[in-house]
Parts: structure tokens; C-alpha cells; sequence
């Protein structure tokens, strides 16, 4: 693996954000999980390097269930990634969070099943590791992200709670109002394993949500569609980019943080 770039800082697209570099380099991995859902493109941001891979694959062929979370998350750790940015389209479950608006999440509910979410299964030959997961995402690149979107005038909630919901298909009305109920804000297919792998492997994450839509449940708003989904996606993607362009110069170098302590000294 010597001959390939390194990166410092992953950043995942999603559904309607395929692609990001300019005059990037294009490098195809193998891991032990198998293929990624693209090639990652390695070029730079200001001073940084950078790798950008699209988690349903450039052409949008994977649905949620189908990304093989595990070899994306590997393919970015192969590249030298230490930080990971995983912006995603979301429905809103609060008439308080609008389309258009970002959420930088602070916590995360799993709502899936039968995805590979752990590097320490029975078949990796490492003993079963406990990691702590009370805190999801990276405080420092949250801040960060925070303080960018303040600064660009975007429309941006603080903290927030994501429920990552199986897909492809939406929320039934009925699951929507139960998950607004626990006071969850955003839902989305995807942030689960991706955010939790990242933990695994020491790698710091952090979620930008950008809300597509009000979900089934919320409100009296017309039942949320694909269609609906990308046009406002579309229509909002140069205010993310501009967030991720800004936001990448000022994160801080990689050292030793709680995202890495919580691990407890696993062998991987």
C-alpha cells in the first residue's frame, strides 16, 4: 500500500453528492471487506489532503442496506484518514427544523438491522471488544462545523438526535410521529454503522445533516418523495460544499482525543 496517496480527512457524499474535488487523484482500493462503493478521489482542500468517496457509489447504484459500510470506512483508514465528515440528506421529524436547514447532529439511534457493524466479529480473529458509544460524534469537529456554518450565515441547528432508519423506503406516517415523539429530530438511512465504524477505528466523525424534507409524520406537509428529496438537495448542495470547503482548513490537526480513548486500547 506504499505506493498509494494519503489523506488526512475522508469525506463521504450522499445521496445527490457524487462528487467534490477538483483535479483529484483516483484510487481504486481492495480491503479485507471487500470493494468500497467507488473509488476514492484523493486532491486538496486550502493546505489539507483530502479523500472523497460517494457511500452509494458515483452513479447512485447502492441503497442503504446494500453499502459496505465496513470497506469504505477501511478504505479511508488505508488512505491515513484520522478525521471523517458525513454530511447526508435528511427528513426533518420537527416543524422547528425546516428543509433547507443543516443539523449538526450530537447523537445517533440505530433503527436498522442486518448490517456488518463491527470489525470485531467472529470472523476477524480479534477477541469480542466493548467500545463506549455514549458520544457519537467528534466535539471538536462538531464545534468546528458549527462555528463554519455561523460564519457562512447558513440556517444551522446546534445538537440534534439522527435516527438512522433501515430504507429504502420512507417512514410510514405512524413510525414518523413515534420517532418525533422521543424528541428525535432528523431521520436518515445511512448514518448507521458508518459513524459507529469510524469510532472502531479511531478515526474522529463528525455528521452534517441537510434536510430535504418534513417526514411523513410531521406536521400536515404531502408525503415526502425521492423526486421531492433531490430537487431541494439539489438546490442547497453549493451552500454543503461551501460548508466543507470552508470548514476543512480549520480543523485541527489529529491527536488524542475521547473518539480514541473510547476504543480502550483495542488491537486492530
Amino acid at each position: 500500500m506504499a505506493d498509494i496517496p494519503t489523506a488526512e480527512i475522508g469525506i463521504f457524499g450522499g445521496s445527490g453528492f457524487y462528487e467534490l474535488l477538483d483535479d483529484a487523484q483516483e484510487v481504486f482500493l481492495e480491503t479485507p471487506y471487500g470493494k468500497p462503493s467507488d473509488a476514492a478521489m484523493v486532491g486538496q482542500i486550502g493546505d489539507r489532503t483530502v479523500a472523497f468517496l460517494p457511500r452509494h457509489g458515483r452513479h447512485h447504484s447502492l441503497a442503504p442496506a446494500d453499502v459496505n459500510y465496513r470497506a469504505n470506512l477501511w478504505a479511508m483508514r488505508e488512505l491515513g484518514v484520522t478525521q471523517v465528515i458525513g454530511p447526508c440528506a435528511c427528513g426533518s421529524l420537527s416543524l422547528d427544523v425546516a428543509p433547507g436547514d443543516f443539523v449538526i447532529s450530537d447523537q445517533v439511534v440505530d433503527r436498522t438491522w442486518g448490517r456488518h457493524d463491527t470489525f470485531f466479529d467472529k470472523d476477524s480473529g480479534r477477541p469480542v471488544t466493548h467500545i463506549s458509544f455514549a458520544e457519537p460524534y467528534c466535539p471538536e469537529m462538531r464545534r468546528v462545523a458549527i462555528e463554519t456554518s455561523k460564519d457562512l450565515d447558513l440556517p444551522v441547528h446546534e445538537t440534534g438526535t439522527i435516527v438512522a432508519i433501515q430504507g429504502p423506503r420512507f417512514s410510514t406516517r405512524a413510525e414518523s410521529e413515534w420517532y418525533a415523539s422521543h424528541g428525535w429530530s432528523t431521520v436518515n438511512m445511512t448514518q448507521y454503522p458508518e459513524c459507529y465504524l469510524a469510532r472502531e477505528l479511531e478515526m474522529c466523525y463528525v455528521n452534517i445533516a441537510m434536510i430535504t424534507d418534513y417526514d411523513a409524520g410531521c406536521g400536515e406537509h404531502e408525503a415526502v418523495t425521492n423526486d421531492m428529496v433531490l430537487k431541494v438537495f439539489n438546490d442547497n448542495i453549493h451552500k454543503l460544499k461551501s460548508l466543507i470547503f470552508e470548514m476543512v482548513p480549520r480543523l485541527p490537526t489529529r491527536r488524542t482525543c475521547a473518539c480514541k480513548d473510547a476504543r480502550g486500547g483495542a488491537e486492530m
